[in-house]
């Protein structure tokens, strides 16, 4: 198996409520909305977000479990200032996220974080990391 990930996909209880909060709320432009069903946005080269409404999500697992809920996971974000980190928190904030961890220097490691859920339940973290960056191509780059 290559070591890739090419989608990462949330069961998402009311997706008309996540269409709203990316969509209208953050200005992202999905690259496949089938309404009812699922929503696709590219969040990186060859990567998509892809939210599932969720009786939907649990009739493709066919079973497996209850996979509708969403646990010990965060999605991060990272950007280029602290002052950036606040801005896309109160954009957040504003379409409709609640804020779980304000921004704030975090216990290690040089950040500057906050935590934000979407209205389904989706942890953010939206991060500056002064030690690392993400260059154009998506390549990570650590020091």
């Amino acid at each position: 198996m290559k070591q890739q990930v090419s989608f990462i996909t949330f069961a998402t209880p009311d997706l008309d409520e996540a269409r709203s909060f990316y969509c209208a709320g953050l200005g992202w432009e999905p690259l496949l909305d089938v309404p009812g069903e699922i929503l696709f946005f590219q969040v990186a080269p060859g990567l998509l977000l892809g939210l599932f409404d969720a009786d939907s999500f649990e009739s493709d697992l066919a079973g497996a479990g209850n996979g509708s809920t969403v646990s010990g996971v965060t999605i991060a974000n990272n950007v280029d200032s602290r002052d950036e980190v606040i801005a896309v928190v109160d954009q957040m904030a504003a379409a409709g996220a609640t804020i779980l961890k304000p921004p704030q220097d975090g216990a290690f490691g040089g950040i500057f974080h906050a935590h934000v859920a979407d209205p389904n339940g989706v942890i953010w973290e939206i991060a500056h990391n002064p030690g690392w960056r993400v260059e154009a191509d998506g390549t990570v780059v650590f020091g």
